[in-house]
């Protein structure tokens, strides 16, 4: 997985901040039922964000991160990525993702991911983006291609090889932040994402943190403590720029 199960954003909480939350069970178009979990801020928000997890599924890292959202004013809903295998129940720390995970495709996630907009959509919500985390880092970029509307894509540590392949297609701005030290994504695989989002015209930011492992993002990785905080202003801007 991305991050250990006792992971946590690397993100202050603000204390006092009004906020709702629920977990929900979200149905998507083509009959799925599965697992999310939505945070909004108290005032009616206009800009909302669809979490997109690691390869793990939902978990409490995501729903933590949706909550930080919510404390800054926009509406958030992250999911899972496993309701045809799965179900859409709660799952003990003992869940073995990766026989779930072989059996998702691109058009399976962007079909949930489309559900979660639809969510959103239906609680005000005017303006979405995605933010997505390792395997989906990836499928956040290739929203950009697949769901109408987007405002933007963010993501962390995404295997770039199908986004370059489909730049083309892209229809919205891409956030890329990237592990300079990632074993598993090289820098030659970083600068051919570039090179695609480039000649495309698509409008774009690839940030690589030096040094830093995949998954940095996470309270426990003190070492990489400037590196989240850069990544996450990185976020807030790139949110408030295109909303």
């Amino acid at each position: 997985m991305c991050f250990e199960l006792d992971s946590s954003p690397p993100i202050p909480v603000i204390r006092g901040a009004a906020v709702s939350h629920e977990a929900l069970a979200l149905q998507a178009a083509d009959g799925n039922t599965f697992a999310a979990f939505a945070a909004a801020p108290e005032e009616p928000a206009k800009v909302g964000v669809a979490i997109l997890p690691d390869v793990r599924g939902l978990y409490r890292f995501y729903e933590e991160l949706a909550l930080r959202f919510a404390e800054r004013g926009y509406a958030a809903v992250a999911f899972d990525y496993f309701g045809r295998t799965a179900g859409a129940s709660k799952r003990g720390d003992d869940f073995e993702y990766r026989p779930h995970v072989e059996q998702t495709s691109t058009t399976t996630v962007q079909t949930d991911v489309a559900a979660c907009i639809a969510y959103l959509r239906g609680r005000g919500v005017e303006t979405v983006f995605t933010v997505g985390f390792c395997f989906g880092g990836r499928q956040s970029w290739l929203a950009a291609a697949d769901q109408d509307g987007l405002a933007g894509a963010v993501g962390f540590y995404g295997r770039p090889a199908e986004p370059t392949e489909r730049a083309a297609e892209l229809r919205a701005p891409i956030l890329a932040l990237q592990a300079g030290a990632d074993q598993n994504i090289s820098a030659g695989d970083n600068a051919a994402f570039e090179r695609a989002l480039e000649s495309a015209g698509v409008e774009h930011e690839l940030v690589t943190y030096e040094g830093a492992p995949h998954s940095f993002f996470d309270r426990k990785q003190e070492e990489f403590k400037g590196a989240s905080e850069d990544a996450w202003s990185k976020v807030l801007t790139f949110l408030s720029a295109h909303s």
